[in-house]
């Protein structure tokens, strides 16, 4: 299932974003690999794949220390059923008296 991620897997994976594509850059160009459309497609595949895999070594080690967040509505009759429990949560926390306007 898909799930939103962390702020601290967005902070920490685009950070490896960047760190990995300046020194990827640095190193082909030691190498002497030409700037071009495929030495840019490899730098990008390359330094998304470690950002990726850091973004979920940060998941997986905020849920050993939190534990497995609650699983959110999955299909249609989910969601029908928490709309219900929601408005029944309302309705026993409305007032039971009338207000009076002046």
């Amino acid at each position: 299932m898909f799930a939103l991620p962390s702020v601290w897997n967005l902070v920490i994976s685009t950070l490896v974003f960047i760190i990995a594509a300046k020194y990827l850059r640095a190193y082909l160009e030691e190498q002497g690999l030409p700037k071009g459309v495929t030495r840019g497609v490899l730098v990008f595949s390359l330094a998304s794949l470690l950002s990726w895999g850091s973004g979920e070594a940060v998941d997986w080690a905020e849920e050993k220390i939190e534990g497995p967040k609650p699983q959110i509505a999955q299909s249609p009759g989910d969601i029908s059923q928490l709309l219900d429990a929601l408005g029944q949560a309302q309705s026993s926390a409305a007032p039971k008296q009338p207000v009076q306007e002046n």
